[in-house]
Protein backbone atom coordinates (compact mmCIF):
# COMPACT_ATOMS: atom_id res chain seq x y z
CA UNK A 1 0.00 0.00 0.00
CA UNK A 2 2.77 2.13 0.54
CA UNK A 3 4.35 1.87 -2.72
CA UNK A 4 0.88 2.77 -4.11
CA UNK A 5 1.23 6.09 -2.89
CA UNK A 6 4.84 6.67 -4.58
CA UNK A 7 3.64 5.61 -7.44
CA UNK A 8 5.21 7.53 -10.54
CA UNK A 9 7.70 9.06 -7.91
CA UNK A 10 11.36 9.49 -7.38
CA UNK A 11 12.19 6.38 -5.07
CA UNK A 12 13.35 7.38 -1.40
CA UNK A 13 14.15 4.20 0.63
CA UNK A 14 14.92 6.27 3.50
CA UNK A 15 11.48 7.97 3.51
CA UNK A 16 9.55 4.79 2.93
CA UNK A 17 12.36 3.30 5.60
CA UNK A 18 11.34 5.36 8.64
CA UNK A 19 7.46 5.07 7.58
CA UNK A 20 7.94 1.13 8.37
CA UNK A 21 10.47 1.18 10.75
CA UNK A 22 12.80 -0.66 8.67
CA UNK A 23 16.21 0.07 7.17
CA UNK A 24 17.46 1.22 3.57
CA UNK A 25 18.90 -2.47 2.84
CA UNK A 26 15.65 -3.87 4.10
CA UNK A 27 13.60 -1.86 1.81
CA UNK A 28 15.92 -2.08 -0.97
CA UNK A 29 16.07 -5.56 -0.61
CA UNK A 30 12.11 -5.94 -0.13
CA UNK A 31 12.01 -3.97 -3.61
CA UNK A 32 14.09 -6.34 -5.39
CA UNK A 33 11.52 -9.50 -4.61
CA UNK A 34 8.53 -6.89 -5.83
CA UNK A 35 10.31 -6.36 -9.04
CA UNK A 36 11.61 -9.88 -9.42
CA UNK A 37 8.11 -11.23 -9.54
CA UNK A 38 6.63 -8.49 -11.66
CA UNK A 39 4.34 -6.35 -9.43
CA UNK A 40 6.94 -3.68 -9.66
CA UNK A 41 8.71 -1.55 -11.89
CA UNK A 42 11.65 0.36 -10.93
CA UNK A 43 12.62 2.79 -13.71
CA UNK A 44 16.37 3.78 -13.93
CA UNK A 45 17.36 7.15 -14.61
CA UNK A 46 19.20 8.18 -17.49
CA UNK A 47 22.30 10.56 -16.85
CA UNK A 48 25.16 11.23 -18.70
CA UNK A 49 27.73 14.17 -19.10
CA UNK A 50 25.99 16.89 -19.81
CA UNK A 51 25.55 20.52 -18.44
CA UNK A 52 22.70 19.62 -16.52
CA UNK A 53 22.66 18.13 -13.08
CA UNK A 54 20.31 14.87 -13.18
CA UNK A 55 18.53 12.83 -11.06
CA UNK A 56 20.36 9.96 -9.81
CA UNK A 57 17.31 7.86 -8.42
CA UNK A 58 14.92 5.57 -10.01
CA UNK A 59 11.48 6.05 -10.07
CA UNK A 60 8.76 2.77 -8.93
CA UNK A 61 5.68 2.02 -10.61
CA UNK A 62 2.93 -0.62 -9.86
CA UNK A 63 2.32 -2.92 -13.15
CA UNK A 64 -0.57 -3.61 -12.33
CA UNK A 65 -3.38 -0.88 -12.88
CA UNK A 66 -6.20 -2.39 -11.60
CA UNK A 67 -3.96 -3.49 -8.01
CA UNK A 68 -2.72 -0.12 -7.70
CA UNK A 69 -6.44 1.42 -7.78
CA UNK A 70 -7.42 -1.42 -5.31
CA UNK A 71 -4.88 -0.07 -3.12
CA UNK A 72 -5.83 3.60 -3.44
CA UNK A 73 -9.61 2.89 -2.85
CA UNK A 74 -10.36 3.95 -6.44
CA UNK A 75 -13.46 1.77 -6.80
CA UNK A 76 -15.05 3.05 -10.00
CA UNK A 77 -14.54 5.29 -13.22
CA UNK A 78 -15.74 8.12 -11.80
CA UNK A 79 -13.65 8.11 -8.24
CA UNK A 80 -10.07 7.14 -10.73
CA UNK A 81 -11.36 10.48 -12.48
CA UNK A 82 -11.44 12.72 -9.67
CA UNK A 83 -8.31 11.28 -7.99
CA UNK A 84 -4.75 13.07 -7.33
CA UNK A 85 -3.19 9.98 -8.61
CA UNK A 86 -5.08 9.88 -12.44
CA UNK A 87 -1.84 11.49 -13.95
CA UNK A 88 0.42 9.17 -12.06
CA UNK A 89 -2.08 6.12 -12.97
CA UNK A 90 -2.24 7.16 -16.76
CA UNK A 91 1.45 7.57 -16.53
CA UNK A 92 2.12 3.75 -14.91
CA UNK A 93 -0.73 2.42 -17.31
CA UNK A 94 0.93 3.81 -20.65
CA UNK A 95 4.65 2.84 -19.42
CA UNK A 96 3.82 -0.51 -19.64
CA UNK A 97 1.94 -0.73 -22.77
CA UNK A 98 4.86 1.40 -24.66
CA UNK A 99 7.45 -1.44 -23.00
CA UNK A 100 5.00 -4.58 -24.02
CA UNK A 101 5.14 -2.52 -28.06
CA UNK A 102 9.09 -2.66 -27.87
CA UNK A 103 8.87 -6.18 -26.32
CA UNK A 104 10.00 -5.53 -22.67
CA UNK A 105 13.54 -3.10 -23.86
CA UNK A 106 16.65 -3.30 -21.49
CA UNK A 107 17.39 0.06 -22.16
CA UNK A 108 14.78 2.14 -20.95
CA UNK A 109 15.11 4.82 -18.60
CA UNK A 110 13.11 8.18 -17.13
CA UNK A 111 15.58 11.65 -17.47
CA UNK A 112 15.56 14.44 -14.71
CA UNK A 113 17.15 17.06 -14.48
CA UNK A 114 17.66 18.74 -11.01
CA UNK A 115 15.67 22.36 -12.82
CA UNK A 116 12.66 20.32 -13.62
CA UNK A 117 13.34 19.18 -16.76
CA UNK A 118 12.17 15.37 -17.30
CA UNK A 119 11.43 12.66 -19.58
CA UNK A 120 8.59 10.04 -18.72
CA UNK A 121 10.22 7.12 -20.85
CA UNK A 122 13.72 7.08 -22.64
CA UNK A 123 14.43 4.00 -25.12
CA UNK A 124 17.28 3.22 -26.19
CA UNK A 125 16.61 1.58 -29.39
CA UNK A 126 18.61 0.40 -32.73
CA UNK A 127 21.64 3.09 -31.99
CA UNK A 128 18.79 5.63 -31.51
CA UNK A 129 17.13 7.17 -28.66
CA UNK A 130 13.13 7.60 -28.52
CA UNK A 131 11.40 10.00 -25.88
CA UNK A 132 8.23 9.41 -24.53
CA UNK A 133 5.84 11.71 -22.46
CA UNK A 134 2.51 10.26 -21.14
CA UNK A 135 -0.18 13.14 -21.10
CA UNK A 136 -4.00 12.56 -19.82
CA UNK A 137 -5.78 14.92 -21.44
CA UNK A 138 -6.33 16.05 -24.95
CA UNK A 139 -5.21 19.66 -25.30
CA UNK A 140 -1.32 19.03 -25.99
CA UNK A 141 1.07 21.25 -26.46
CA UNK A 142 4.79 21.21 -26.55
CA UNK A 143 6.37 22.29 -22.82
CA UNK A 144 9.93 23.49 -22.29
CA UNK A 145 10.69 20.34 -20.66
CA UNK A 146 10.03 18.19 -24.10
CA UNK A 147 12.37 21.40 -25.92
CA UNK A 148 15.00 20.24 -23.35
CA UNK A 149 14.97 16.38 -23.78
CA UNK A 150 15.11 16.83 -27.43
CA UNK A 151 17.88 19.06 -27.36
CA UNK A 152 19.81 17.20 -24.00
CA UNK A 153 19.32 13.89 -25.06
CA UNK A 154 19.35 13.78 -28.93
CA UNK A 155 16.32 12.60 -29.39
CA UNK A 156 15.46 10.83 -32.87
CA UNK A 157 11.60 11.73 -32.30
CA UNK A 158 9.55 12.45 -29.17
CA UNK A 159 5.78 10.95 -28.77
CA UNK A 160 3.18 12.09 -26.64
CA UNK A 161 1.38 9.32 -25.74
CA UNK A 162 -2.50 10.34 -24.81
CA UNK A 163 -5.88 8.42 -24.66
CA UNK A 164 -7.29 10.25 -27.87
CA UNK A 165 -8.10 8.49 -31.13
CA UNK A 166 -6.18 10.50 -33.60
CA UNK A 167 -2.07 10.26 -34.50
CA UNK A 168 -0.63 13.97 -35.05
CA UNK A 169 2.60 16.11 -35.27
CA UNK A 170 3.14 18.71 -32.87
CA UNK A 171 6.71 19.68 -34.65
CA UNK A 172 8.75 17.57 -36.52
CA UNK A 173 10.05 15.41 -34.42
CA UNK A 174 7.32 15.42 -31.72
CA UNK A 175 4.54 12.96 -32.42
CA UNK A 176 0.65 12.51 -30.26
CA UNK A 177 0.16 9.06 -30.00
CA UNK A 178 -2.96 7.61 -29.32
CA UNK A 179 -2.35 4.78 -26.55
CA UNK A 180 -4.42 2.43 -29.17
CA UNK A 181 -1.44 2.63 -31.58
CA UNK A 182 0.96 0.90 -29.53
CA UNK A 183 -1.64 -2.22 -30.12
CA UNK A 184 -0.32 -2.00 -33.41
CA UNK A 185 3.24 -2.38 -32.43
CA UNK A 186 6.73 -0.01 -32.20
CA UNK A 187 5.45 3.28 -33.27
CA UNK A 188 8.47 4.52 -35.01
Amino acid sequence: MMLSHYHGQILNYSEIGRSLRLSDPTIKSYLDILEGSFMVRVLRPWFENISKRQVKRPKVYLRDAGLLHFLLGIHSKNALLSHPKLRASWEGFALEETLRAFDHPMHAYFWATQGGAELDLLILHQDKRYGFEFKFGDKLQITASMKIAMSELKLEKLFVVYPGQNRFNLDEKVVALPLDDLAKGIPI
